[in-house]
Protein backbone atom coordinates (compact mmCIF):
# COMPACT_ATOMS: atom_id res chain seq x y z
CA UNK A 1 0.00 0.00 0.00
CA UNK A 2 3.21 2.11 0.57
CA UNK A 3 3.51 3.06 -3.24
CA UNK A 4 0.09 3.31 -4.28
CA UNK A 5 -0.63 6.84 -3.34
CA UNK A 6 2.09 8.30 -4.72
CA UNK A 7 1.58 6.19 -7.75
CA UNK A 8 -2.06 7.84 -7.80
CA UNK A 9 -0.85 11.39 -6.58
CA UNK A 10 1.41 11.25 -9.82
CA UNK A 11 -1.40 10.27 -11.93
CA UNK A 12 -3.99 12.94 -10.91
CA UNK A 13 -1.11 15.60 -11.54
CA UNK A 14 -0.58 14.19 -14.50
CA UNK A 15 -3.92 14.41 -15.62
CA UNK A 16 -4.35 18.21 -13.83
CA UNK A 17 -1.12 19.36 -15.79
CA UNK A 18 -2.79 17.70 -19.28
CA UNK A 19 -6.33 19.42 -18.87
CA UNK A 20 -4.06 22.75 -17.68
CA UNK A 21 -2.46 22.63 -21.33
CA UNK A 22 -5.36 22.68 -23.38
CA UNK A 23 -5.67 25.88 -25.51
CA UNK A 24 -2.41 27.41 -24.24
CA UNK A 25 0.83 27.92 -26.03
CA UNK A 26 4.29 26.72 -24.85
CA UNK A 27 6.91 29.84 -24.51
CA UNK A 28 9.09 27.60 -27.63
CA UNK A 29 5.47 28.07 -29.99
CA UNK A 30 5.09 31.60 -28.50
CA UNK A 31 8.87 32.21 -29.56
CA UNK A 32 8.11 30.43 -33.04
CA UNK A 33 5.18 32.87 -33.70
CA UNK A 34 2.01 30.55 -32.73
CA UNK A 35 -0.79 32.64 -31.83
CA UNK A 36 -3.87 30.96 -30.41
CA UNK A 37 -7.14 31.09 -32.08
CA UNK A 38 -9.41 29.83 -29.18
CA UNK A 39 -8.64 30.95 -25.77
CA UNK A 40 -10.64 28.25 -24.11
CA UNK A 41 -13.03 30.16 -22.22
CA UNK A 42 -15.00 32.64 -24.98
CA UNK A 43 -15.82 32.16 -28.42
CA UNK A 44 -13.60 35.99 -28.85
CA UNK A 45 -12.21 36.20 -32.71
CA UNK A 46 -14.59 34.21 -34.05
CA UNK A 47 -18.39 35.31 -35.87
CA UNK A 48 -20.98 33.12 -37.77
CA UNK A 49 -20.63 33.51 -41.19
CA UNK A 50 -22.24 36.51 -42.88
CA UNK A 51 -23.19 37.57 -39.58
CA UNK A 52 -21.03 40.07 -36.73
CA UNK A 53 -21.13 37.65 -33.50
CA UNK A 54 -20.84 33.37 -33.42
CA UNK A 55 -24.52 32.28 -33.31
CA UNK A 56 -25.43 30.88 -29.52
CA UNK A 57 -25.61 27.12 -31.01
CA UNK A 58 -21.80 27.33 -31.17
CA UNK A 59 -20.48 27.51 -26.84
CA UNK A 60 -17.84 26.30 -25.10
CA UNK A 61 -18.22 23.32 -23.43
CA UNK A 62 -15.10 21.34 -21.71
CA UNK A 63 -12.53 23.75 -22.80
CA UNK A 64 -13.72 23.17 -26.29
CA UNK A 65 -15.63 25.32 -29.19
CA UNK A 66 -18.99 23.25 -29.16
CA UNK A 67 -21.88 22.84 -31.75
CA UNK A 68 -25.06 22.32 -29.65
CA UNK A 69 -27.78 21.13 -32.12
CA UNK A 70 -30.07 20.80 -29.20
CA UNK A 71 -29.16 24.55 -28.89
CA UNK A 72 -30.43 24.82 -32.48
CA UNK A 73 -33.56 22.98 -32.15
CA UNK A 74 -34.67 25.58 -29.16
CA UNK A 75 -34.30 28.77 -31.64
CA UNK A 76 -30.34 29.15 -32.14
CA UNK A 77 -29.76 29.79 -35.65
CA UNK A 78 -26.79 27.56 -36.51
CA UNK A 79 -24.06 28.33 -39.39
CA UNK A 80 -20.72 28.19 -40.04
CA UNK A 81 -17.96 29.62 -37.18
CA UNK A 82 -15.29 31.63 -39.02
CA UNK A 83 -12.47 33.36 -37.96
CA UNK A 84 -12.51 37.18 -37.98
CA UNK A 85 -9.27 37.20 -39.54
CA UNK A 86 -7.98 36.50 -42.87
CA UNK A 87 -5.17 34.39 -43.44
CA UNK A 88 -2.99 33.82 -46.63
CA UNK A 89 0.31 31.57 -45.99
CA UNK A 90 0.06 29.75 -42.26
CA UNK A 91 0.10 26.63 -40.29
CA UNK A 92 -2.78 25.81 -38.44
CA UNK A 93 -3.26 23.22 -35.86
CA UNK A 94 -6.35 21.94 -34.39
CA UNK A 95 -8.07 19.19 -32.29
CA UNK A 96 -11.52 18.17 -33.39
CA UNK A 97 -13.90 15.12 -32.12
CA UNK A 98 -17.31 14.46 -34.31
CA UNK A 99 -20.74 12.89 -32.56
CA UNK A 100 -21.09 9.61 -33.63
CA UNK A 101 -22.65 9.33 -37.71
CA UNK A 102 -21.52 13.15 -37.53
CA UNK A 103 -20.21 15.74 -40.05
CA UNK A 104 -18.37 18.36 -40.03
CA UNK A 105 -14.95 20.23 -41.43
CA UNK A 106 -12.34 22.52 -41.43
CA UNK A 107 -12.92 25.25 -44.17
CA UNK A 108 -9.87 27.33 -45.32
CA UNK A 109 -9.50 30.17 -47.76
CA UNK A 110 -13.03 31.42 -47.11
CA UNK A 111 -14.38 34.79 -49.05
CA UNK A 112 -16.78 36.45 -46.81
CA UNK A 113 -19.12 38.17 -48.99
CA UNK A 114 -23.08 37.66 -49.41
CA UNK A 115 -23.10 36.89 -53.12
CA UNK A 116 -21.71 33.78 -51.63
CA UNK A 117 -24.21 32.03 -49.39
CA UNK A 118 -22.18 29.39 -48.04
CA UNK A 119 -18.32 28.92 -46.61
CA UNK A 120 -18.09 26.16 -49.01
CA UNK A 121 -18.67 27.53 -51.93
CA UNK A 122 -15.11 29.52 -52.37
CA UNK A 123 -13.10 27.53 -49.24
CA UNK A 124 -11.54 23.88 -49.71
CA UNK A 125 -11.91 22.14 -47.19
CA UNK A 126 -10.17 19.20 -44.58
CA UNK A 127 -13.00 16.80 -44.11
CA UNK A 128 -13.89 15.77 -40.64
CA UNK A 129 -16.17 12.98 -40.41
CA UNK A 130 -17.53 9.55 -38.25
CA UNK A 131 -16.28 7.46 -41.26
CA UNK A 132 -17.88 4.11 -40.04
CA UNK A 133 -20.82 5.67 -39.38
CA UNK A 134 -21.48 9.01 -42.17
CA UNK A 135 -22.88 7.67 -45.38
CA UNK A 136 -19.54 9.65 -46.44
CA UNK A 137 -17.60 7.11 -45.23
CA UNK A 138 -18.43 4.73 -48.34
CA UNK A 139 -17.63 7.91 -50.63
CA UNK A 140 -14.01 8.21 -52.26
CA UNK A 141 -12.23 11.70 -51.10
CA UNK A 142 -14.88 12.15 -48.62
CA UNK A 143 -13.19 10.99 -45.46
CA UNK A 144 -11.07 12.26 -42.89
CA UNK A 145 -7.90 13.94 -43.29
CA UNK A 146 -9.12 14.15 -47.32
CA UNK A 147 -9.46 17.36 -49.07
CA UNK A 148 -12.32 16.81 -49.35
CA UNK A 149 -14.52 15.84 -53.48
CA UNK A 150 -10.97 16.90 -54.60
CA UNK A 151 -7.48 13.95 -53.23
CA UNK A 152 -7.86 11.19 -50.90
CA UNK A 153 -5.40 10.50 -48.25
CA UNK A 154 -2.40 8.61 -49.11
CA UNK A 155 -3.01 7.18 -45.47
CA UNK A 156 -5.55 6.61 -43.46
CA UNK A 157 -5.30 8.35 -40.19
CA UNK A 158 -8.37 9.09 -38.56
CA UNK A 159 -9.25 7.31 -34.58
CA UNK A 160 -12.27 5.99 -33.55
CA UNK A 161 -15.80 8.71 -33.76
CA UNK A 162 -15.59 10.31 -29.48
CA UNK A 163 -11.80 10.35 -29.66
CA UNK A 164 -9.86 13.53 -30.25
CA UNK A 165 -8.00 14.23 -33.55
CA UNK A 166 -5.23 16.44 -34.12
CA UNK A 167 -5.28 18.07 -38.06
CA UNK A 168 -2.56 20.47 -39.23
CA UNK A 169 -2.82 22.48 -42.59
CA UNK A 170 0.21 24.25 -44.11
CA UNK A 171 -0.52 26.70 -47.14
CA UNK A 172 2.62 28.51 -48.35
CA UNK A 173 2.66 30.21 -51.59
CA UNK A 174 -0.05 27.86 -52.90
CA UNK A 175 1.38 24.64 -51.77
CA UNK A 176 -1.01 23.13 -49.38
CA UNK A 177 -0.07 20.42 -47.11
CA UNK A 178 -2.74 18.28 -44.58
CA UNK A 179 -1.57 16.08 -41.93
CA UNK A 180 -3.67 14.08 -39.62
CA UNK A 181 -2.49 12.65 -36.25
CA UNK A 182 0.91 13.20 -37.41
CA UNK A 183 0.64 11.49 -40.62
CA UNK A 184 0.78 13.63 -43.87
CA UNK A 185 -2.52 12.82 -45.76
CA UNK A 186 -2.65 15.27 -48.72
CA UNK A 187 -0.28 17.41 -50.87
CA UNK A 188 -1.21 19.49 -53.63
CA UNK A 189 -0.35 23.03 -55.27
CA UNK A 190 -3.44 25.35 -55.26
CA UNK A 191 -2.82 27.51 -58.22
CA UNK A 192 -2.01 26.32 -61.86
CA UNK A 193 -2.99 22.99 -63.70
CA UNK A 194 -2.82 20.90 -60.96
CA UNK A 195 -4.95 22.74 -58.90
CA UNK A 196 -7.78 23.52 -61.93
CA UNK A 197 -7.53 19.66 -62.69
CA UNK A 198 -8.38 18.71 -59.02
CA UNK A 199 -11.09 21.48 -59.12
CA UNK A 200 -12.48 19.98 -62.44
CA UNK A 201 -13.07 15.84 -61.45
CA UNK A 202 -14.83 16.95 -58.26
CA UNK A 203 -18.50 18.50 -57.20
CA UNK A 204 -16.76 22.43 -57.61
CA UNK A 205 -15.82 22.11 -61.09
CA UNK A 206 -18.76 24.85 -62.12
CA UNK A 207 -18.72 26.61 -58.69
CA UNK A 208 -17.28 30.39 -59.84
CA UNK A 209 -15.16 31.32 -57.18
CA UNK A 210 -14.37 28.01 -55.31
CA UNK A 211 -10.71 27.93 -54.75
CA UNK A 212 -9.67 31.04 -56.01
CA UNK A 213 -8.82 32.90 -52.82
CA UNK A 214 -5.11 32.74 -51.96
CA UNK A 215 -6.37 35.08 -49.07
CA UNK A 216 -9.55 34.06 -46.82
CA UNK A 217 -11.06 33.23 -43.48
CA UNK A 218 -11.41 29.52 -41.84
CA UNK A 219 -14.14 27.97 -40.81
CA UNK A 220 -15.93 25.40 -38.61
CA UNK A 221 -18.85 23.90 -40.18
CA UNK A 222 -22.11 23.18 -39.16
CA UNK A 223 -23.23 19.77 -40.79
CA UNK A 224 -26.21 19.81 -38.72
CA UNK A 225 -24.08 17.35 -36.27
CA UNK A 226 -22.22 17.77 -32.89
CA UNK A 227 -18.55 18.58 -33.12
CA UNK A 228 -16.10 19.95 -30.86
CA UNK A 229 -12.92 21.92 -31.56
CA UNK A 230 -9.96 22.66 -29.20
CA UNK A 231 -6.45 23.75 -29.28
CA UNK A 232 -7.00 26.17 -32.14
CA UNK A 233 -3.74 27.67 -33.12
CA UNK A 234 -2.37 29.23 -35.75
CA UNK A 235 1.54 30.24 -37.38
CA UNK A 236 1.71 33.09 -40.22
CA UNK A 237 4.28 32.51 -42.42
Amino acid sequence: MKHIIPVLALSLLSISASAQDLNTLTAKEKKAGWKLLFNGTSTEGWHTYLKTEPSAAWKVEDGALALDQEAKKNGAPGGDLVTNEEYENYELSIDWKISEGGNSGIIFGVHEDPQFKQTYLTGPEMQVLDDAKHPDGKITKHNSGDLYDMKKSVKYAAKPVGEWNTAKIQKKNGKLTLWLNGVKTVETTMVGEEWKALIASSKFKNWKGFGEYAKGHIALQDHGNDVWYRNVKIRVL
